[in-house]
């Protein structure tokens, strides 16, 4: 949204050492004259207060450049045409003061005068989406000024107040996108809500409490928050590790204009918003009613179990063996204590793998920050249907990956397991457990991403009756939509939980108006991708229409296939690289190196399943500094 008087200084994407010229003509139209320009793509709240409104064009219909960082630069190109008689912001300024060219013209003469060098051409910089100029990094020092005084309330009915964009969410200006709404929030796990934060000593103080209803379903208290003369109403979520005397509120929610029903979820934070501080005092008191959440992940600890998460320190991993932070899984054989590998308990016999591509999957623990794009990818390449808040709190949500989040009970993870392990007997295990259901007021966290393990020895084939899932001969368990008739035997059998069910049918369907139900939504979908009907499971297939093309694309050029060429939408959409794919056969590949190395572990490798997506053990430091 661009508003307030044009000086006629109107850039170039982000790029600050370029401009479109002023002219007389423009500062004539617009010298001394007020009044509120909007560009939107929609009627919303900004633009409702706006006396000019202009339908500006998407940004994958537009072109821009952008300098995040000094001396690198990139291009953004349209994607597709406009698909309405809308117009780039830049391109309705440049007609405005009457100027003979475009704004693609323009970004092109920019980058030729003023950016491009060492002979790269501009057709070589738009085909790569990036140029660097390294001459321009320079080590500079900046100095800022610190405050020293606390952020922290100092008065027991004073709290700080602090405003935050939603890791999905952002500040609103995708709140109109179903994908991101319902996204998971990493550390909450909350979905079509924002809400108070606050640590538990304080909700203890405050009498502000989180329970679960008979369906299993969260529940949360109502709390008012006073500043300056303003107030708003919201729920409260009680978060482990907060600290005391500061209460979080996410913006971007809370829109009624240019949304539809099922969209207009929240409440407006930007009220509270105060000459741009990032750090406000407020008061905060309990009001009455609850709120329902909908919200994936109830159960936040580990409660002990080392077959799940699996971690050691630093000074550990340095100086033990393997064997010891990351011990082979032995079970019983024929009900003795005699302790043998779960390979030799099978009751499968074996196949060989070796022939042709197997497919794994790597996920490192120690690399995964929870930032749930992997969610994102997998939901849009996959044509994965929006159910809505009603069907989450059912637990019903059809995401194919998810993030769980726990957090530890004692100081440590390590301390959780190690209290679970010394715990015999069922009653001293039992009470030692409950202890372990509560999150520490300051604990550890770990992201663990669960997708569908593809198993080797999968429990959910043998039970379907139709054969609607089977094994691929390249490690994928497959589906057969088509086949299925929607049992549920596959998901109860599943023990990793990971399959999941059409209640109903999701597209064309004035119940869930979300993305499935409207021309513009349907834009969006995977033509390579199965729309699934009602009755039918569902789950993460590996990207096995990606991993088809490359194998008839390389058919077709008659060339090998190459590690590179392998990726599914999660691993392609992780920025800090903590998913990885690949053919193990290939044993030349990163996903055979990683397969072999001695942080590998499986998800309940006990069970026997032989899962094909494997992590890597959490090596954390805890030396104190």
């Amino acid at each position: 949204m661009k508003s307030g008087k044009i000086s006629g200084m109107i850039t170039s994407g982000i790029n600050p050492g370029y401009s479109l010229p002023e002219s007389e003509e423009f500062l004539k139209i617009f010298k001394n004259l007020e009044f509120t320009l909007s560009f939107s793509m929609k009627e919303d709240e900004t633009s409702r207060v706006a006396k000019f409104l202009g339908a500006s064009s998407h940004y994958l219909e537009s072109w821009g450049d952008y300098e995040f960082k000094t001396g690198h630069y990139y291009l953004a190109q349209p994607t597709i045409r406009p698909l309405f008689d809308t117009k780039q912001f830049q391109d309705v300024i440049l007609s405005l003061i009457g100027a003979d060219t475009n704004f693609y013209d323009e970004i092109k003469s920019n980058w030729k005068n003023n950016i491009l060098s060492s002979g790269k051409t501009w057709g070589k910089s738009l085909q790569d989406g990036f140029f660097y100029d390294y001459s321009q990094n320079k080590l500079s020092i900046r100095r800022k000024r610190i405050n020293l005084n606390s952020p922290f309330a100092e008065s027991s009915n004073e709290f700080s107040l602090v405003l935050y964009p939603k890791v999905g969410m952002g500040d609103g200006q995708r709140a109109s996108n179903p994908w991101l709404q319902e996204f998971p929030d990493p550390i909450t796990r909350v979905t079509w809500d924002n809400y108070i934060t606050l640590s538990i000593s304080d909700a203890k103080k405050l009498k502000l409490k989180n329970y679960n209803v008979a369906n299993g379903a969260l529940n949360g208290s109502y709390a008012k928050i006073t500043s300056n003369r303003k107030e708003i109403i919201a729920p409260v979520i009680i978060q482990p590790g907060q600290a005391p005397g500061t209460i979080g509120l996410s913006f971007g929610y809370g829109k009624k204009y240019g949304m539809s029903d099922e969209m207009k979820v929240g409440i407006n934070a930007f009220n509270l918003y105060n000459d741009f501080n990032k750090i406000q005092k407020v008061n905060i008191s309990k009001v009455k009613g609850d709120h329902e959440f909908a919200c994936i992940q109830l159960h936040n600890t580990m409660m002990g179990r080392d077959e799940v998460i699996k971690e050691t320190t630093l000074e550990i991993f340095n100086t033990k063996d393997k064997s010891y932070w990351n011990p082979t899984v032995m079970v019983s054989k024929n009900h003795i204590e005699t302790k043998v590998t779960s390979p030799e308990v099978d009751i499968w016999r074996d196949f060989d793998r070796s022939i042709g591509h197997h497919f794994n999957l790597s996920i490192d623990l120690n690399s995964c920050n929870g930032c749930g794009a992997c969610v994102i990818a997998c939901t849009a390449e996959n044509n994965v249907p929006v159910v809505g808040k009603e069907e989450v709190r059912r637990s019903r949500d059809m995401h194919w990956i998810r993030i769980d989040r726990y957090y530890s009970s004692e100081d440590t993870i390590q301390e959780d397991i190690k209290i679970a392990e010394e715990a015999k007997g069922f009653r001293k295990y039992k009470s030692k457990l409950n202890a372990l259901e509560q999150a520490a007021e300051n604990p550890q966290v770990v992201f663990q991403p669960i997708t569908c393990m593809h198993c080797n020895h999968a429990p959910c084939e043998t039970v379907c009756p139709v054969a609607a899932t089977s094994h691929g001969r390249q490690g994928q368990n497959q589906m057969a939509y088509n086949r299925c008739v929607g049992t549920r035997y596959c998901a109860n059998n599943c023990p990793y939980k990971v399959r999941r069910f059409n209640w109903f049918s999701y597209a064309d369907n004035d119940e869930f108006d979300y993305n499935l139900n409207n021309p513009l939504g349907k834009m969006v979908l995977n033509p390579d991708v199965t729309i699934r009907s009602r009755g039918v499971m569902e789950k993460c297939t590996l990207c096995i229409q990606v991993t088809q093309k490359v194998i008839l694309d390389a058919k077709r050029d008659g060339r090998k296939v190459t590690d590179k060429d392998w990726k599914t939408a999660c691993s392609d959409a992780c920025s800090n690289g903590a998913i990885v794919f690949g053919d193990v056969n290939d044993k030349e590949s990163e996903i055979s190196k990683v397969r072999e190395g001695d942080r590998t572990y499986r998800v309940l490798e006990s069970v026997g399943t032989k899962p094909n997506v494997i992590y890597q053990t959490i090596i954390r430091n805890n030396i104190n500094i």
